[in-house]
């Protein structure tokens, strides 16, 4: 949480009617805002928790040791169960998660499994499925690309946008220029 990652591609499957499942940052804030919370999957910390974690000391090892499932998970990717032939395929991966992850990606684990869990049952019921689907479409007009332009000319580039509608390249009165 409070990190900003998933950015304008989880607005693209938003808008194309794709569910998401995430922590509660960047673009899943306002895009949770926009279809209300019930159609979104968020897991993990807020950043209040974050806080927390970070001020006691994030120790990965904490939550290694004290889940057997994500232990088991961690030494399968350590010890090449998923790439036989390369076992030190992920070794920086493991030694990130366990050593320097600044995005306390050990810490969300069970919250993450357990949104997982709801997805797949979400996606059982094909009706819900398809009821969250539609409202990821119909609540995605607040990121057309149209808002976004004329926000970021007004609060980033100062300038007011101008909605003058320009003149077909071929018809008479336009200033066509030729190659020359």
């Amino acid at each position: 949480a409070g990190t900003e990652a998933s950015g304008t591609g989880n607005m693209k499957f938003m808008l194309n009617g794709g569910l998401t499942i995430g922590t509660l940052d960047g673009a899943n804030v306002e895009m949770a805002e926009e279809m209300g919370d019930e159609n979104i999957f968020i897991f993990g910390m807020t950043v209040d928790d974050v806080e927390v974690v970070q001020a006691k000391g994030y120790n990965a090892y904490d939550y290694y040791n004290n889940c057997p499932e994500l232990k088991q998970v961690i030494d399968m990717i350590k010890d090449g169960f998923f790439t036989p032939g390369n076992e030190n395929e992920f070794k920086d991966v493991v030694d990130l998660l366990l050593g320097n992850d600044r995005f306390l990606t050990l810490a969300d684990y069970k919250s993450y499994i357990a949104a997982q869990d709801e997805v797949s049952a979400t996606y059982n019921n094909t009706s819900k499925w398809a009821e969250m689907a539609i409202h990821n479409i119909a609540s995605s007009g607040k990121f057309s690309s149209d808002r976004t332009i004329a926000e970021y000319a007004r609060e980033i580039w100062g300038i007011e946008p101008d909605y003058k509608k320009l003149p077909h390249p071929h018809e008479e009165g336009s200033k066509e220029t030729s190659p020359e």
